[in-house]
């Protein structure tokens, strides 16, 4: 392996939004072989996909065995629920030495287990914490590492264009970080679609968004609602698998994650009205992109109205 990690083979597994982010932002950088792999490969919803890889000249792969053989670097940025699974397929084939970045938004055990299997296998295990929301800083996203291999791999993936910190050189507490904020950050979408959607019908919404302002004048009540309202129906299924992650991790805590399990089901539900075609066609410019969040409650209110 070179020392220079833009020689580098570097695998993506998952190509959905994050996955293509840093495809886009690795090659821009200067790395000359990105591959990528997606379950959806091989299906008949791979087509956007494949297109992108072409584009971004990415080489696509057949399989987690594959991709895994041929990097030096590994990262996993797949579904919550699929951490260990991506973990369990990368191993057999990783190549000794080789570095495996976990990117997804899993509980400390969920970490801690993928982290055996990849170190039992040869490999050098690195837990990675997306501290906010990847699109608008990209590749330089904040993310907090954690691990016994974490420091060594920090100004590496730096030199990447990364925008790494060590959080600590044990595992879990990267993870452990990112979980518990999550119980506020996903809790605050959620809160604010159930709140404004009800507000709505009740026709008392501009009323709610006038005390909010003058109890909470740091905060563009309007502006801030549309975006989740925004992000929730595009991304409410990864929201609620991310979510149902937080509540294991309030468990293993020992307590009972009511705010958190709460957050999932509210989260999958605007998932299953957006699959439904609720929100309008998600190959649109119309999907989930009203400048005005009422739009949106109005849409899930109908759907409601049907569904009695």
């Amino acid at each position: 392996m070179s020392a220079n990690p833009l020689q580098w083979s570097i695998g993506l597994v998952g190509y959905g939004e994050v996955g293509r982010i840093l495809a886009e932002d690795l090659r821009a950088r200067g790395v000359a072989k990105v591959l990528a792999y997606d379950i959806k490969f091989g299906t008949a919803d791979d087509a956007p996909l494949l297109a992108h890889a072409a584009q971004h000249s990415v080489r696509p792969m057949t399989s987690h065995a594959f991709l895994a053989k041929a990097a030096d670097l590994v990262i996993s940025a797949v579904t919550a629920d699929q951490t260990v699974a991506v973990a369990v397929a990368s191993a057999p084939t990783l190549a000794p030495g080789a570095w495996f970045l976990d990117f997804n938004s899993a509980s400390p055990k969920a970490k801690i287990e993928s982290a055996g299997l990849i170190d039992a296998a040869g490999g050098r295990y690195v837990e990675g914490a997306v501290m906010t929301s990847v699109p608008p800083h990209r590749i330089r996203v904040p993310l907090l590492l954690g691990g016994p291999a974490a420091a060594e791999l920090a100004p590496l993936l730096n030199d990447l264009g990364f925008a790494a910190t060590v959080a600590s050189d044990k595992l879990g507490v990267a993870s452990a970080t990112k979980m518990c904020r999550s119980v506020m950050i996903k809790g605050f979408e959620a809160m604010v679609i159930e709140s404004f959607t009800a507000a709505r019908a009740y026709g008392v919404e501009d009323a709610v968004v006038a005390s909010l302002y003058e109890t909470f004048p740091g905060i563009d009540w309007e502006k801030q609602a549309t975006y989740f309202f925004q992000r929730v129906i595009e991304h409410g299924r990864r929201r609620s698998e991310e979510v149902r992650e937080v509540a294991q991790t309030v468990r293993e805590a020992g307590l009972t994650p009511w705010s958190a399990q709460g957050t999932a089901e509210r989260q999958a539900w605007v998932a299953d009205l957006a699959d439904a075609g609720v929100f309008g066609d998600r190959s649109s410019k119309g999907f989930a992109r009203s400048s005005d969040w009422r739009i949106e409650a109005d849409r899930i209110l109908a759907a409601a109205k049907a569904k009695d």
